[in-house]
């Protein structure tokens, strides 16, 4: 273990070989971090948290020593981000797994292997996220919400609790329902993250004509953000 200045380490916390952690980061009792892991300074990790268990897949190496580092893609976990009681992240196969800065990840949440959740995200109690999934910036992820492997959810999506996201969610969406649905725009959140009343309402217009924003259309502080989705989807919600 390096770093760990100002920290806070319960003294029942089991940190193994080869975790980075930052500065003032609080570790809570019985929590299991093993390496390769990255913690940002500034970090919550709740009681009973395990951060770095190898990949579920079938055939991967699991190591025989708790302290040694696990032969896999690592974790990185963004500063300021608070993992709260009982939540799970995996090590990467073929990413690296991520948690984006600033994140609240509430109780009993699973991030698989090769999962990369943005920055600003909000990952309510008792949601999963299989392998390969990507979630974009400040998107808001409804409790006990199941997302298929491999499944992109853009930029600002609001999912509503008990969803099961079998397609590829677009940015700044509504969705809830088994399986997935598009119920509108989240303008709120869009609000919030400063976007302008104009360019709100070419989402808001898209979106109510089941359709994504042309290029010709496409406001310019949304751009990055459909661009992000677009590359990744392979299986879009909307068209």
């Amino acid at each position: 273990m390096s770093g760990h200045a100002n920290c806070h380490i319960h003294p029942t916390a089991i940190i193994g070989d080869g975790v980075e952690i930052g500065a003032g980061v609080t570790i809570g009792p019985h929590a299991v971090l093993t390496g390769p892991l990255e913690v940002g300074d500034g970090c919550w990790i709740g009681a009973g948290v395990v951060l770095g268990s190898p990949p579920e897949i079938l055939g991967a190496a699991h190591p025989d020593d708790w302290r040694a580092t696990s032969p896999h893609r690592g974790i990185v976990i963004g500063a300021g981000t608070t993992i709260r009681e009982l939540s799970t992240v995996h090590q990467g196969s073929e990413r690296v797994t991520t948690v984006g800065a600033d994140c609240f990840v509430m109780n009993r949440v699973a991030v698989e292997h090769d999962v990369q959740i943005g920055d600003r995200c909000v990952l309510s109690a008792g949601a999963t996220f299989a392998g390969h999934v990507s979630i974009g910036a400040g998107a808001n992820i409804g409790m006990h919400t199941v997302v298929h492997q491999r499944r992109v959810v853009g930029d600002g999506v609001m999912v509503g609790m008990g969803t099961v996201i079998v397609k590829d969610v677009p940015p700044f969406t509504k969705v809830f329902g088994n399986p997935v649905e598009l119920r509108g725009t989240n303008t709120v959140g869009m609000s919030r993250q400063g976007f302008s009343e104009a360019d709100i309402e070419i989402v808001v217009r898209a979106y109510s004509g089941g359709r994504l924003p042309t290029a010709e259309e496409q406001p310019t502080a949304t751009a990055a953000a459909f661009d992000w989705w677009q590359n990744r989807a392979q299986r879009p919600l909307v068209g």
